[in-house]
């Protein structure tokens, strides 16, 4: 049952049909309208690393010996890999060189099982993975046509979801323990019933993170110590925009929850390890190849460098020094960001910028951004401003100037981008806010209005001129209003926070199972990161439920090596799990962590309640969060910014605190730094100890 739900699911979202009449031609087909990511016209998906993975197809009828199944292949000039299996019979394909689509593919073999109605597309493990715009059955004796002949609909073939297998099934037990009922519940029971049922998710969350971590320290290279970009073609190599930028950090900061041997001991010198021997201009790192001991490229590319070190700040270093403060990682983050605009190479009439490309100069804008504050030096609001000048003041405007505008990975990073400058200059450069005000409000209306499906989600792209969308639904939906909810706080505008609480109270009604990024674990990890940072300052109920949902279908693509996908992305799932983890504790931890420990919070209008219980004895102690934009980032405002850690119940230094002890009903008043330093604990196995924090 769960399996024909999860088709269902998968066809409504992806807007498939069946029709059971015979035809002409093909007799079942399939397309890819829906996928965000498409190749000269055409959407696809990916078999590789980084894509949906394999195709399970499910057919209305057996499959027939004769007929033939066909892909719509891409190819970029090069020559791709699959294989078809067809009831347990596998056959293995290559074709390619040429630049486009091409239908290509293999008669079904007369020793497939009769009855067979199923369908397997795979990668071939070592191969460069083919992208499939489409598949279709042919008929015994019937031809092909065009690349892309085939009605726009779905007949006879449906998208199928398979249900993952538990990667953990011993941790079950624990993660699913109801505990005993309370013989006389008090007024506030329902309220420690929810904080208990966090802590076993934030300990089931905390668990698959630090699994993650081994899987990927198992692929390190024995030599550099650095992992790989990924863990099929790109094995030998470490580059900046993707080892560094999206897994590395992760491992780093789950270890500072979990681990803090391996963060201050392996993940440290993993940093030294890098820049030891992958800087290359100044402090800009290179990609490098582990079997060479040396660079993958014999010429330095200004704009390769720019690129790799802009991504590992914003997606990776930024995010840590939101959770660390001042660190050896921070240190890192302001050497990168000084040495791309030392070399900063193309003029403009607002001065020199390190590049035109668009997604970086969103990483650029963001980064800026917030160095302005974090350094208090104004030569980052300076450069941030040339860059806000060039979308905002000059011919470059994001929906005015631009036809074909993507809301996707990584165009939205302008977006929000724009919107952290914004901040930055209502507090230090009034008169650029007065001149940014206008344009960015120009952008972000016409956002609104023209991408935006009827439930506030948001499409991939977008053409300005005409208003249609194209590219299905962008998993980072939320990135784009991260950067609209800010020019609310910054200005007030209530159609801005309107729109926001739209899209999030339509999440659970239509958009539970939603196939995000072709199924991948990163399109999962974006969208309900997205939902996260926003639900944040808009806790609607229904919302938080959806979060509840989705990252459950995301930790289940996590499989029993704690390794997820094989790729870089891998670390986007550790990274949306710390923050749906940090939601279930109320920005509360423990050190030292430990796996059969559980510590949970919930929160009412008179603060929190908190659960903590162990398996086995364990003492330390519970440390409460604290301002982090204030105190690390030194940021006026908490304004929503991607890759962000939200703060939930946050202690305050000088303001006073009642611990109250729901079993005894003693009451112990502490300081806001004594809760920031921590509360010392001891536990005992089978006793739930339980709390409820107020404010004096």
């Amino acid at each position: 049952m769960r399996e024909l739900l999860g088709i269902i699911i998968g066809l409504a979202c992806a807007g498939f049909s069946l029709l059971a009449d015979a035809d002409q031609g093909p007799v079942a087909w399939i397309r890819f309208d829906d996928e965000t990511a498409d190749y000269r016209g055409t959407p696809y998906r990916f078999l590789g690393v980084g894509g949906a993975g394999d195709i399970a197809l499910a057919l209305d009828a057996p499959l027939e010996a004769g007929q033939r199944i066909e892909l719509l292949w891409g190819s970029k000039n090069d020559a791709r890999f699959a294989s078809i299996e067809m009831g347990g019979k596998v056959v293995p394909l290559s074709h390619g060189g040429y630049d486009g689509f091409q239908w290509f593919g293999a008669p079904v073999p007369n020793e497939v099982p009769a009855g067979t109605r199923s369908v397997v597309i795979r990668a071939i493990e070592g191969k460069k993975a083919a992208f499939i715009g489409g598949v279709r059955i042919m008929a015994q004796g019937a031809e092909g046509s065009g690349a892309g002949a085939m009605p726009a609909r779905a007949r006879g073939m449906a998208l199928a979801i398979p249900q993952p297998a538990e990667a953990f099934p011993a941790m079950r037990s624990m993660w699913d323990r109801e505990p005993a009922p309370v013989p006389a519940p008090g007024p506030e029971e329902a309220l420690f019933r929810a904080a208990e049922r966090n802590g076993r998710l934030a300990a089931e969350g905390f668990y698959r993170c630090r699994r993650y971590v081994d899987g990927w320290l198992a692929h390190a290279d024995p030599a550099s110590g650095l992992i790989p970009r990924n863990l099929r073609e790109s094995r030998d190599l470490w580059n900046g925009r993707d080892a560094a930028a999206d897994n590395y950090p992760f491992m780093v900061l789950t270890c500072a929850f979990t681990d803090r041997a391996l963060f201050e001991g392996r993940m440290r010198q993993m940093l030294e390890a890098e820049i030891r021997l992958t800087s290359r201009l100044g402090r800009l790192g290179d990609h490098y190849a582990f079997s060479k001991k040396g660079f993958a490229h014999e010429a330095v590319d200004l704009d390769r460098l720019v690129f790799d070190n802009a991504e590992y700040v914003k997606d990776g270093l930024i995010p840590l020094t939101e959770w660390l403060g001042p660190s050896p990682w921070s240190e890192r983050m302001i050497g990168l960001i000084d040495d791309i605009w030392a070399n900063a190479p193309i003029d403009t009439p607002f001065g020199k910028i390190p590049t035109l490309n668009f997604e970086v100069n969103g990483d650029l804008l963001q980064a800026c951004s917030r160095l302005f504050w974090f350094t208090g030096q104004r030569k980052y609001l300076d450069w941030a401003i040339r860059l806000g000048d060039y979308y905002l003041l000059g011919e470059h405007h994001p929906t005015r100037d631009t036809e074909d505008l993507r809301l996707s990975d990584h165009s939205c990073e302008v977006i929000n981008g724009l919107s952290e400058l914004y901040v930055a200059t209502s507090r230090a450069a009034p008169e650029k806010r007065d001149a940014y005000r206008g344009p960015l409000h120009e952008l972000y209306d016409t956002l609104l209005k023209i991408g935006c499906n009827e439930h506030g989600l948001m499409h991939g792209r977008v053409n300005t001129r005409t208003g249609a969308p194209s590219g299905g639904l962008t998993d980072n939906w939320g990135y784009n209003y991260d950067g609209i909810y800010t020019a609310f706080l910054v200005d007030g505008t209530g159609a801005y926070r309107d729109a926001v609480r739209g899209a999030l109270s339509n999440l659970k009604a239509h958009y539970t199972g939603f196939p995000w990024q072709r199924g991948s674990a990163d399109g999962y990890a974006d969208s309900i990161e997205g939902a996260i940072t926003l639900y944040n300052r808009e806790p609607i109920a229904s919302a938080g439920e959806w979060i509840d949902s989705e990252t459950r279908v995301m930790w289940g693509k996590q499989k029993p090596d704690g390794v997820i996908e094989g790729w870089h992305g891998d670390g986007n799932f550790a990274r949306t799990t710390i923050m749906y983890c940090l939601w279930k504790t109320q920005g509360l931890r423990a050190e030292p962590w430990r796996e059969d420990l559980r510590i949970g919070a919930a929160r009412d209008a008179g603060g929190i309640a908190v659960s903590l219980a162990a398996d086995k004895p364990w003492s330390g102690r519970v440390i409460f969060d604290r301002a982090r934009h204030r105190d690390y980032l030194k940021l006026p405002i908490d304004y929503p910014r991607i890759n962000q850690f939200p703060e939930w119940f946050v202690a305050q230094p000088a303001r006073r605190y009642a611990i109250r002890d729901d079993a005894t009903g003693g009451e112990t008043i502490a300081s806001g730094d004594a809760l920031l330093a921590g509360i010392d604990v001891a536990l005992e196995p089978g006793r739930e100890i339980r709390w409820r924090v107020t404010e004096r």
